[in-house]
């Protein structure tokens, strides 16, 4: 049901997007398949309440996306996190794909790994070879999890960049600190949607 669902919200998700501000709207390419993963931006928890109240009495979006979507989805999650303080979320200036890797932390929080987690990022991205977007940790949903979303121009360059970043010594360092507090990661390539607010 995949095509169907997506030409469904190119068509419609407009009276979804009328109520709150959408960053970005992605379909798996790589790591999982027929799934989209998508990011709202809210103010405050009282806003997204609102909002979902807002979306329950509007009727087109009930009859005319919801009733007909839910009946192609088998499975729906949703998170709440927040760009941690020291990263705020770029905007890429032209299409290209993205790479969203999941952390999995050992418990304890950013007190514990927040530190050398913030090196090893910062060392990816020093050495140039790919864009970061964001890093969200995530408050609801599984905890001591961090979503960092990378854009490049194309799957290809990802690659290259991947393979140049592990034979850097500073990005060897950083991984290696890190690590000692990591219990799984994922990585998954993303491309965006026609209509996706990030490209």
């Amino acid at each position: 049901m995949m095509n169907v669902f997506m030409q469904l919200v190119k068509e419609k998700f407009h009276l979804r997007t009328v109520h709150s501000e959408l960053v970005g709207f992605w379909t798996y390419e790589l790591g999982g398949m027929n799934k989209v993963f998508h990011i709202w931006k809210y103010d405050s928890f009282a806003h997204r309440t609102a909002v979902r109240a807002a979306l329950a009495r509007d009727k087109s979006w009930q009859e005319d996306f919801l009733s007909k979507a839910q009946a192609m989805m088998d499975v729906q999650d949703n998170e709440i996190a927040y760009l941690v303080p020291w990263c705020k979320l770029q905007k890429p200036e032209k299409e290209g794909v993205y790479e969203k890797v999941t952390f999995q932390f050992k418990p304890g929080g950013p007190a514990v790994w927040g530190e050398s987690f913030r090196a090893a990022i910062s060392a990816h991205e020093n050495t140039g070879h790919t864009q970061l977007v964001g890093v969200f940790n995530t408050e609801y949903g599984l905890l001591n999890q961090v979503h960092v979303l990378w854009w490049s121009e194309n799957a290809e360059s990802r690659a290259a960049g991947r393979h140049l970043a592990h034979e850097d010594a500073r990005v060897v360092a950083a991984v290696r600190e890190s690590v000692r507090f990591l219990d799984s990661q994922r990585n998954v390539l993303l491309t965006p949607a026609s209509f996706s607010p990030m490209k």
